[in-house]
């Protein structure tokens, strides 16, 4: 026992000395793409009215509101950052504990260290740790964390965020575990329900975690005490991890190598703007439209083969009145819009786009089927195999066993930097060259706010 105190010395004295050149570099790397993807989500509509109603609360300007030309106060402006970098739903994420930390690290840690001016390397330093913390707690408790009901990106990544504003503070080990404690106190309940059922709250998980943690680090620092053993839990059953996997879990993955490899360098990134367990259908509908020579019109119907975790989160279809969470969930939707667009980004999830007969139509030709060869080769492979019956009886088809971002098939800087022109609005495509160059140097930046700004 003792994850969470061990967990907490770990964090508290690891150094940005102390990480790997390749570690630094893949930190740099969840910097820049939690860039791309808060320019891709201002351009949704849900994202704009949130702007819009937070701004009317008149936070001090202590802390920038990424692209949007304001800055508010440090938990409005990290919880409005967080729901853009979730919202398009084409964040990183660990495969290990299917959750996507960065939403709640980075916009904790990019608010707090803009407000007490640091430099770049100890917002790097922060954002490891914080990717640490969450990632490892994710493991721990995954899948049956999510088959219980939660969404470990707002649960585990209260955590994460804790740990990088404590980081960011200086805090020596027993403030570190005690804002680790009070971040299980406070860490959102972050229902699935709300996703499963295409809800646009969940797109404000990012944001709360990142509210949520940076309060739990703020309060160690008045002297507010969490349970020390707020992971593992006691005799009571009281810990996140009983509480909120039924006692399934596996404590060993929170402080197993600790220091030997770090958690940063497994996350993925996301090509296409939809849930991970969406891309190897992506994917492989993309790769069949380039390879191969064929009209939608003659398509008579789509099979798409996958595991039991995404035919769960992302089998079920669409209508016209679905929003663009539900449409982001679901595979008949991301492979009917791939198959007619030749594309996965943000303009596939414009209302316009959403409600159109023809994509309607044929989402409608897709059945989602768990495969029990492809189930058996998850979480090591996120493989799905999409086959697709064409007029006069001709079948082809493509199996994706990676899909592309994952650090066996990775995404370069450049990907991510292609990825920030892409997603980025007309106005602002000028200044992608500069955010790209400014992050790669980040630890050579001595005032954050230079970044920051040209965002």
């Amino acid at each position: 026992m003792n994850e969470t105190k061990t967990l907490a010395e770990f964090a508290a004295s690891i150094s940005f000395d102390d990480l790997p050149p390749e570690t630094v570099e893949k930190a740099k790397h969840c910097i820049l793409d939690f860039v791309a993807n808060v320019y891709g989500s201002l351009q949704i509509g849900a994202v704009q009215k949130i702007i819009a109603y937070i701004r009317t609360l008149n936070g001090p300007p202590t802390a920038t509101v990424l692209g949007a030309g304001f800055a508010t106060g440090l938990h409005q402006a990290a919880f409005l950052n967080g729901t853009a970098g979730e919202a398009l739903e084409a964040q990183d994420g660990l495969r290990f504990g299917g959750n996507h930390p960065g939403v709640a690290v980075i916009p904790a840690a990019l608010a707090l260290a803009e407000q007490l001016n640091l430099d770049g390397k100890r917002l790097l330093e922060a954002v490891v740790i914080g990717y640490e913390v969450a990632g490892r707690i994710a493991a721990s408790i995954h899948p049956q964390h999510t088959l219980s009901g939660f969404l470990p990106t707002g649960t585990c990544g209260a955590f994460g965020a804790a740990a990088a504003a404590a980081k960011l503070l200086g805090y020596n080990a027993d403030l570190m575990l005690n804002s680790l404690g009070n971040a299980g106190y406070l860490a959102p309940l972050s229902m699935a329900e709300h996703l499963m059922g295409g809800f646009t709250a969940k797109i404000v998980q990012g944001g709360q975690a990142a509210d949520a943690g940076l309060l739990a680090a703020g309060l160690a620092g008045a002297e507010v005490t969490g349970a020390p053993y707020v992971l593992e839990g006691s005799h009571l059953n009281g810990g996140f991890t009983q509480i909120t996997t039924g006692n399934t879990r596996n404590l060993g993955v929170i402080t197993t190598g600790l220091g030997e490899s770090f958690s940063i360098n497994d996350i993925y990134f996301k090509p296409y703007t939809a849930c991970r367990h969406t891309h190897g259908s992506a994917q492989a509908s993309l790769a069949l439209v380039a390879e191969e020579s064929f009209a939608c019109e003659d398509i008579e119907s789509i099979n798409v083969k996958t595991y039991m975790i995404a035919g769960i989160a992302v089998g079920k279809g669409v209508d016209e009145n679905s929003s663009f969470v539900g449409a982001q969930f679901s595979i008949p939707y991301v492979v009917a819009a791939c198959l007619l667009d030749g594309d996965m980004g943000p303009a596939q999830f414009r209302r316009k786009r959403l409600a159109d007969p023809k994509i309607l139509a044929l989402a409608n030709k897709v059945n989602v089927q768990p495969d029990a060869e492809l189930s058996e080769m998850y979480p090591a492979f996120t493989a799905s195999r999409v086959e697709i019956k064409l007029r006069g009886g001709q079948t082809i088809k493509r199996q994706i066993d990676t899909p592309k971002g994952d650090p066996r098939d990775p995404m370069t800087f450049e990907d991510l930097r292609a990825k920030l022109l892409r997603f980025a609005p007309p106005e602002k495509r000028d200044r992608a060259n500069g955010i790209a160059a400014a992050t790669l140097d980040l630890d050579a930046c001595d005032d954050l706010k230079t970044l920051i700004q040209m965002i």
